[in-house]
């Protein structure tokens, strides 16, 4: 195939176990775009929390772009030029903090420096056994400050990108309907993991923000090859010419995908590229 971009997601992706890009990874990504091939990096984090990989990876020298809040936010990494944005309405976000209160999860929304959450002591969830202060994990992987805040819906007074929420993933299991039920005309409602389900504007998704900013590039989806392993990469998967599940994606992701390849421990990344272009 021609290959013209890759899109890779971060979180059990691009980055391993360890949250690290692999020698072998890295060395087939910077490759490719000294072959003139795009790179683009697609996640649910925020656009502060992807720049540490973006430097890592080179892309600021080969205009890379970043896709951040799950497609909310398209950044060209060497100009920083926003080349799409898309939040909720300030009376969009208000309406669904306000609802979420009636649920046991941790709410976060960004704004500038900092990461709002209600209670900065009531920050762990149990996941695969163990127990994560989810709140350090997110503020730190977005770089960001914390601060508290009673009434986050009150507090909101510019369009949010996005509202992440975080809970136990049996309860999040059992409440998730209920807790996009008034919404799930009027904005986009996602697991981006198990213990992560968020609130994007109406339409939003990785394929919509890269079908926008790509097309004018001259960049069609047959020419692109995206990797991921969530349900939030599945609409990205089936945009991209070639579409790869991680070995460790969700179930639907490797049924939605042209091809599977190792997992993000592996060096899922470059093995399959060796198959799709010499990189």
């Amino acid at each position: 195939m021609t290959l013209k971009a890759i899109v890779l997601d971060i979180d059990g992706t691009l980055l391993n176990e360890k949250k690290e890009i692999s020698p072998a990874t890295k060395k087939a990504l910077i490759e490719a775009q000294q072959n003139g091939i795009k790179l683009i990096l697609a996640s649910g984090r925020p656009t502060s929390g992807m720049l540490i990989y973006a430097d890592e990876l080179e892309m600021k020298q080969h205009h890379g772009l970043l896709v951040s809040y799950n497609g909310a936010k398209v950044i060209d990494c060497q100009t920083n030029e926003e080349l799409f944005s898309q939040a909720m309405t300030v009376e969009e976000g208000r309406a669904v903090l306000e609802h979420l209160k009636k649920f046991d999860v941790k709410v976060m929304i960004d704004k500038d420096d900092y990461m709002y959450v209600n209670n900065v002591y009531d920050c762990d969830i149990t996941h695969k056994g163990n127990k994560i202060n989810i709140i350090e994990y997110e503020s730190r992987g977005g770089n960001y400050k914390l601060c508290e805040i009673d009434d986050l819906a009150a507090f909101l007074n510019e369009p949010p990108s996005k509202i992440l929420t975080a809970g136990e993933p049996e309860y999040l299991a059992t409440h998730y309907q209920e807790m996009m039920a008034p919404f799930s005309d009027s904005l986009n409602c996602v697991f981006t993991a198990d213990f992560y389900f968020e609130f994007t504007a109406e339409g939003i998704d990785k394929a919509k923000a890269l079908d926008t900013v790509l097309r004018p590039l001259g960049i069609t989806p047959e020419e692109i090859a995206a990797f991921g392993d969530g349900h939030n990469d599945i609409t990205l998967i089936q945009y991209a010419g070639k579409g790869v599940a991680m070995e460790n994606a969700v179930p639907e992701l490797k049924a939605a995908a042209d091809h599977i390849t190792l997992s993000h421990n592996a060096d899922g990344i470059p093995h399959m590229l060796e198959q799709l272009v010499n990189v």
